[in-house]
């Protein structure tokens, strides 16, 4: 088995990741940041805390990072006691994080340097499929580096697929989320109409459950309907983010990206007016304020 190093095993994603890694017998380290209780688990079935992340650079095989994005996964690869301080000849880093395709590029470069490989491999689902080893994951990476490291993407997820050279993997993934967003902000915006319009926003639902506009997502919104506000575990602040990080993409490659604009500010919007901690479908509670629309129960 490979020495696994973990960076993020504290996080909602990164916690169920590490469980089924070290539950699929992989030899497991792993960095703890400032939560130890969230690791607690973890080390009790036989992980090892080390003391920073070069350690985990020095003496692993793979590393697999799991942060919320682009400034956190350059402090943990080129910051004081990052990866790179003196890595493992041959050590290939697993970056799962929603990312900046250029931030990954130069950093892809930084690690070639050093001997390393970065593989962006980001995420999709939930951290309850996290939790049973069931996530979906998105490789950007040469064949030869997809085989050598499937081993591993197998120990945390169900379905994995090889989407490109490297690179590929993050574009892939800040489309995903673009879309999922999209719905998402569309949905809650409806709800408002419809309620200001007069119509009861369940007969909606009823509609679109039975047609080719219905998804998960628009499900998950639904929910909000009856008071459920976390059906989507996503916080509203990392899905402006990804969004942000979208529209960059966009700007980056002179492609309008007029909706992806639209979608960005209403996830601004929804966090200027306090909704940023909660989960996404609090975008339903954003509305309420902007336009009075009863869309919750009381």
């Amino acid at each position: 088995m490979q020495e696994i190093g973990f960076v993020g095993a504290s996080g909602l994603m990164g916690h169920g990741m590490a469980k089924s890694l070290l539950a699929k017998g992989f030899p497991l380290s792993l960095t703890v940041h400032r939560n130890r209780e969230r690791v607690a688990d973890l080390l009790a079935a036989g992980a090892v805390q080390v003391g920073s992340a070069a350690e985990l650079g020095r003496s692993c095989d793979v590393v697999v990072i799991c942060v919320t994005g682009s400034p956190q996964v350059e402090q943990v690869l080129t910051g004081a006691d990052g990866i790179l301080t003196d890595p493992k000849k041959g050590l290939v880093v697993i970056e799962t994080s929603t990312s900046e395709p250029d931030s990954t590029a130069k950093l892809r470069e930084a690690c070639a340097a050093r001997g390393v490989t970065l593989v962006d491999a980001p995420l999709a689902r939930t951290p309850v499929e996290a939790e049973q080893g069931r996530l979906n994951t998105m490789v950007g990476a040469d064949d030869a580096t997809f085989a050598a490291i499937r081993p591993v993407l197998e120990g945390y997820c169900e379905n994995i697929f090889h989407v490109g050279g490297p690179g590929a993997g993050h574009v892939i993934k800040l489309l995903n989320n673009f879309v999922a967003q999209a719905i998402c902000t569309a949905t809650a915006e409806a709800f408002a109409v419809g309620v200001r319009a007069g119509i009861d926003p369940r007969r909606l639902v009823d509609v679109i459950s039975a047609g080719a506009v219905n998804s998960g997502i628009f499900q998950a919104m639904a929910k909000t309907l009856s008071g459920d506000l976390e059906g989507l575990k996503f916080e509203l602040d990392n899905a402006r983010k990804d969004v942000r990080y979208y529209t960059h993409l966009a700007e980056g490659l002179t492609v309008p990206s007029i909706v992806g604009e639209a979608v960005h500010q209403s996830l601004a919007m929804a966090s200027a007016l306090g909704q940023g901690k909660k989960f996404v479908p609090a975008l339903v509670l954003a509305q309420e304020q902007v336009t009075g629309a009863k869309i919750t129960p009381a």
